[in-house]
């Protein structure tokens, strides 16, 4: 008797930003990074940029997912197709079909839900960092197999500053209280990137490295040796793929 291949997954990825060109260039834009690091076995995807006005479905009852990308954009600076995409995946999320957000995906969802968003007071999160999953992030299914605390890389200025009602945290670190939010049963959010390589990361940092020199300067930090630090303290981040493929093995 032959065995039946298991069906595949209609997966609706929101695209919510560009990636600087130099980054595009030589590491692609975010929606490739999230296909290599998910791969396409088993797995269809729907790719929507709504940030460049492209239409949303009338619903989301036709796929078995929904995922939302990082941005270089602000959720603080409203947009139109902001409130669009985040009233989108809250409905998405009411019909029962399980939202992840990535980074300013999480952002987003979080106002969506009644929570807040502001500029992190500790300053911009950027290489690779270390995040600990709380008691609740131990025992979510999207942490399932991976350590208390692991390696991720991160790349955000905002941060959830107030938690929306209903929301639990299940990972964090010094720099952002709230790494990872568990918004309802079937709605997740993290802030840092498991779908970033390494490669992306180091183009990512050197597309910004005026910036990051700039801000680094008004922190007293002589001029010069930030950048060549949060290059050296790029590295591989074995367990943090796990997330995306956890989100589509436990949720859908």
């Amino acid at each position: 008797m032959t065995r039946q291949a298991a069906p595949m997954k209609n997966v609706l990825l929101l695209k919510a930003g560009d990636a600087a060109t130099s980054v595009q260039l030589s590491v692609g834009d975010y929606e490739r990074w999230f296909l290599q690091t998910i791969g396409l076995s088993g797995q269809r995807f729907d790719i929507r940029p709504v940030h460049k006005g492209a239409p949303l479905p009338k619903d989301a009852k036709g796929y078995d997912a929904v995922m939302m990308t990082g941005s270089p954009l602000s959720v603080t600076q409203r947009e139109p197709w902001m409130e669009r995409a985040g009233a989108f995946m809250v409905e998405a999320g009411e019909q029962g079909i399980p939202v992840l957000g990535v980074c300013f995906g999480q952002q987003l969802l979080s106002e969506a839900y009644g929570g807040k968003v502001t500029r992190n007071p500790n300053g911009r999160e950027t290489g690779t960092v270390e995040v600990t999953l709380s008691p609740g992030g131990r025992a979510d299914p999207l942490f399932a197999g991976l350590p208390e605390r692991f390696a991720v890389q991160a790349t955000h200025e905002d941060i959830v500053s107030r938690l929306p009602e209903g929301a639990t945290v299940l990972a964090g670190n010094a720099n952002t209280a709230n790494q990872a939010l568990a918004f309802r049963h079937n709605v997740r959010g993290v802030q840092f990137h498991p779908e970033m390589p390494t490669d992306a990361m180091r183009a990512v940092i050197l597309a910004r490295e005026d910036k990051l020199d700039a801000l680094a300067r008004e922190k007293g930090v002589p001029e010069g040796e930030y950048v060549p630090r949060l290059l050296s303290g790029i590295t591989p981040t074995p367990h943090a793929h796990r997330v995306l493929m956890n989100f589509l093995q436990h949720f859908t």
